[in-house]
């Protein structure tokens, strides 16, 4: 037994030595699977990305309501109808328009002829010239009233200010309405813009006539639209998104695969500058760090080094290095997340 412990004591004294011993070559484990590429120095685009919202264009879409308390007679029209200017849409009672404006019409005439004896009145000195005003100031305002009833009157018939798309109706047979309620809405489909909410500093960038690159969905990735142009930048922040609104227009020639439409959601990418040599690597070469970013750089050898770098800007697929890296210098790409300083690439080409 004693022997027995004595052996048993001995071996674990010479394993702790041999576990304790550091290897020789710190650099001898070899990462396999991995990919590599080397940065290029070539032109790269500097672009605003941005998620936008199809709308109809000012002067081109209509709210319309009932010109004041009545009910709805009848109902033209439907969404998605197409319309041209001048159709009828929506049909109100109209006896209290026709009572208000026969009203106006006789209030109307009542101060005329009252203002006419004032003014010979006054004229001939009988009456005091203040009555005389008092009398033009009742004629002006029965001439408003007037005018205002025969408009109600008008509008009895909700009409269609523009050709176009019904995009909204929401006008119920029979129902109660006021001036306060849009009923119809109408837009015309070839006179789209969207409108994008960029940052203040994104926004110092972009300028009327810059060209959107737009494709369907919140990504990059959806299908191609086709482009638009930026015809407003706007000078004010927003107070709740803290964001600068842009516009851009919509154009039949422009849009390349198929119609958009008011309030579908689209992704852009404006091109502000083009940065003739610049160093670039994929985007797959960075390594967050902190606050920056680092790639690691592979050298004649194959060894991995740790280096931090200034990202400048950022495409789908590539990524510019301001600095901390040279082009032809070889970076990790596919897998750059699992290694670590110092470490021997097995694979060093895509």
């Amino acid at each position: 037994m004693i022997r027995r412990g004595s052996a048993l004591l001995a071996l674990a004294v010479i394993g702790a030595c041999h576990g304790g011993e550091k290897p020789a070559d710190a650099g001898g484990l070899t990462v396999t699977g991995v990919r590599t590429a080397v940065a290029l120095l070539e032109p790269f685009p500097q672009t605003v990305n941005a998620i936008g919202t199809v709308s109809a264009r000012p002067g081109r879409y209509a709210a319309l309501a009932a010109p004041g308390p009545t009910r709805v007679a009848r109902i033209f029209v439907v969404a998605g109808q197409r319309v041209s200017k001048g159709d009828s849409l929506i049909a109100f009672e109209r006896a209290p328009f026709d009572a208000a404006a026969l009203s106006a019409g006789a209030t109307l005439s009542s101060a005329e002829r009252s203002y006419a004896r004032a003014a010979r009145l006054a004229q001939a000195g009988i009456l005091p010239q203040k009555d005389a005003d008092q009398a033009a100031a009742d004629l002006a305002a029965a001439q408003s009233a007037a005018v205002t009833a025969r408009r109600a009157q008008e509008l009895a018939t909700l009409r269609a200010p523009i050709a176009g798309v019904v995009t909204r109706m929401t006008g119920v047979l029979g129902a109660s309405v006021d001036a306060s309620q849009t009923l119809v809405e109408v837009a015309d489909p070839n006179a789209l813009d969207v409108l994008f909410n960029v940052s203040p500093a994104e926004a110092g960038r972009i300028q009327s006539g810059d060209t959107i690159t737009l494709t369907g969905g919140e990504g990059a990735g959806g299908e191609s639209l086709g482009t638009a142009l930026v015809t407003s930048v706007g000078v004010a922040v927003d107070s709740v998104s803290r964001a600068v609104a842009v516009r851009a227009r919509l154009s039949a020639g422009r849009i390349t695969t198929r119609p958009v439409r008011i309030g579908e959601s689209v992704f852009g990418r404006i091109i502000t500058a083009v940065h003739g040599d610049a160093v670039t690597v994929p985007v797959e070469a960075l390594v967050p760090d902190g606050e920056g970013f680092r790639v690691y750089v592979v050298d004649s050898t194959g060894m991995a080094h740790t280096r931090p770098v200034v990202v400048g800007g950022r495409s789908e697929s590539r990524a510019e290095i301001v600095r901390g890296l040279a082009a032809g210098e070889r970076v990790v790409t596919t897998g750059a997340y699992g290694v670590t300083d110092s470490v021997k690439i097995g694979t060093e080409h895509p």
